[in-house]
């Protein structure tokens, strides 16, 4: 079981199941990825807010690999181990015209940038955010041919954003084509559920993983299985933020414009930057679906990030 190290200039911004591998690897070997931003690198620790609205959005979503595995076909599962997803010490979160859950008050565009900790980062007091690094994009090569854009995910894996996805996890996923064809990217040091704002903490990121071939099982679509140190970090309660309504993206509007409310009205932030915090921090949850026609959804907002001002 050989390991192997695979540098961010091999990259690309599209799947296509046609390109040519950056690396092959035998299953049961390891590979240590440099991961860009999502940006691609275009964005750095300095970068200006006039600089942000001139990044080449073709370049969204630069992804390292593609890795082949050797003898992987489809039908196969592959069966990938994160290891570990490391921070380069510092990241951003941003939005822009057009996008993200809340068009309509927040137009944009916007950049927050953040200082990163070993654990946790400081740079939106006075929360305190913890930092939980994983990949938002792990895939394999799409059976379909051609260029595909990186942002839908898929029965193949892809820009699924699932925040438990942290070292420690496996990931499963149904081999499309001949030798999976891997690619990882999108890291993000911290997110909340729904990733509102269109983005986490983007962050460039230094990742491992361990792949291996299974042939014991089928898969239709990517399964997981996650580590305690994965749930929320809600260990002091959360702030809850209830809204019921017939269509469900009403009523998650009402939970998030509530929420960003909430941190303007109690530690005076700008509502850009709850806004953002939001993204990071706030985990939205289906509370009941069964009494149709109306849908409940709660956003909880831990209490923990402020840790000298959680009393109700």
């Amino acid at each position: 079981m050989a390991e192997h190290f695979l540098g961010k200039a091999a990259s690309h911004c599209r799947w296509n199941n046609a390109l040519a591998p950056a690396l092959s690897i035998a299953p049961g070997d390891t590979v240590c990825m440099e991961c860009h931003d999502s940006s691609g690198g275009q964005v750095t620790p300095d970068l200006t807010l006039d600089g942000f609205r001139a990044l080449d959005r073709e370049r969204i979503h630069t992804l390292t690999g593609p890795v082949e595995i050797r003898s992987a076909r489809p039908g196969d599962v592959l069966e990938v181990r994160v290891r570990r997803v490391e921070h380069l010490g510092w990241g951003w979160t941003s939005f822009v015209p057009g996008m993200g859950l809340l068009p309509e008050r927040f137009a944009g565009p916007y950049l927050h940038l953040w200082e990163l900790e070993e654990n946790v980062t400081r740079s939106l007091p006075p929360a305190v955010v913890p930092l939980r690094p994983f990949c938002g994009i792990m895939g394999v090569a799409p059976a379909a041919v051609g260029e595909h854009r990186t942002r839908p995910p898929g029965v193949f894996g892809g820009n699924m954003d699932v925040k438990q996805l942290v070292a420690g996890s496996t990931l499963y996923l149904p081999v499309q084509v001949a030798g999976a064809l891997f690619s990882a990217g999108d890291a993000h040091a911290a997110q909340g559920d729904g990733e509102i704002c269109v983005n986490a903490i983007e962050m460039p990121a230094n990742a491992e993983f361990e792949f291996h071939l299974r042939r014991d099982f089928s898969l239709d679509e990517p399964f997981a299985e996650t580590p305690p140190a994965a749930r929320d970090f809600d260990d002091q309660g959360n702030w809850a933020f209830i809204a019921s309504r017939t269509d469900p993206l009403e009523a998650v509007k009402s939970v998030v414009n509530r929420a960003v409310d909430f941190l303007a009205a109690r530690f005076s932030y700008s509502p850009e930057a709850a806004y953002v915090l939001c993204s990071v921090v706030l985990n939205l949850r289906i509370s009941q679906w069964v009494n149709q026609p109306t849908v409940t959804i709660t956003g909880l907002l831990p209490k923990a990030l402020f840790a000298t001002n959680s009393q109700p």
